[in-house]
């Protein structure tokens, strides 16, 4: 798995992931977990008009996102970890989040939480260990690049949860929608980026479309390079979440026929090559702040 980096990461991340292809961990690393039907969250009310406040976490994102030169979003935790009033102004949101039930909210009231959740949850996870130069650095146990997925971080409902859980065991199971992919965000600049508007039921439809589109259209989601090549991201290769997107390759160009701008349109329609799947796991972090180690 090479990186699809902006020009100045490139080489460099692939020469230091083609030197660990070898590490049984890597090739670990590079498998997703499928989608797990969990009951205990399949309960819902859509006739409770209850909404979850989000404002702090909209200030957090109004503060500390901001894109890049390519339209990337990045997220400053450098300026976030030193302004303690914005640190306990995350810190209580996630508070105030695990002490919901989202059970008794509707359906998309729950959708909005579980996305911020994530996504909150996320930036606060990678604050802990900041800094760092990716999220893959931050775990628990002792096997290296494995990243903090697996290690439970929250607690909901009397449950303790992982970023896993939130993610493969309600949100995939429980929605069903190829889009949740391009919501939340794994704290790497090949992830789909972290929008700047929090979720919420009123502009949920809105945000997944918005996030599937700035994805497809950018080239860390798909690049078409000529008639017989094309690199995409890994989130739709066969051993991370294609069967969110379809079975085969020609399943995941449908799909990004349904977000593709005009002139990415007309290179898919003509494209019937091999297509490569690449991965940018350096941090989302604007690159001052994102050179903060002394590995090479």
């Amino acid at each position: 798995m090479t990186p699809i980096a902006h020009a100045p990461r490139r080489h460099a991340l692939r020469l230091v992931l083609m030197g660990l292809l070898g590490l049984s961990v890597l090739v670990g690393a590079c498998s997703a977990p499928r989608p797990e039907s969990v009951p205990f969250w399949d309960e819902r009310d859509d006739a409770n008009p209850e909404r979850v406040d989000h404002d702090r976490w909209q200030a957090i994102l109004d503060t500390y996102v901001s894109p890049d030169e390519t339209g990337v979003n990045l997220f400053d935790y450098a300026a976030l970890q030193a302004s303690t009033a914005d640190r306990e102004k995350l810190t209580g949101y996630l508070d105030d989040l695990q002490a919901v039930d989202p059970r008794r909210l509707a359906a998309a009231e729950q959708m909005a939480y579980w996305i911020n959740l994530y996504n909150a949850l996320t930036v606060h996870v990678v604050l802990g260990d900041y800094p760092v130069d990716s999220i893959r650095e931050i775990h628990e146990g002792v096997i290296p690049l494995v990243g903090p997925w697996g290690d439970v971080h929250a607690s909901v409902a009397g449950q303790p949860l992982t970023l896993d859980d939130i993610e493969h065991r309600i949100l995939r199971p429980i929605w069903k929608d190829a889009r949740i992919h391009y919501a939340v965000n794994c704290a790497a600049y090949g992830c789909p980026h972290l929008l700047a508007r929090a979720f919420t039921r009123d502009n949920l439809e809105e945000l997944l479309e918005q996030g599937a589109h700035d994805f497809v259209n950018h080239p860390r989601g798909i690049e078409v390079l000529d008639e017989a090549f094309a690199v995409a991201s890994s989130i739709y290769a066969p051993d991370w979440y294609r069967e969110d997107f379809g079975e085969t390759d020609a399943d995941v160009i449908a799909h990004f026929l349904q977000y593709a701008d005009p002139e990415l349109a007309e290179q898919l329609r003509g494209f019937d090559g091999i297509m490569e799947f690449e991965y940018d796991w350096s941090l989302n972090a604007p690159p001052a702040a994102a050179e903060t180690t002394n590995e090479p």
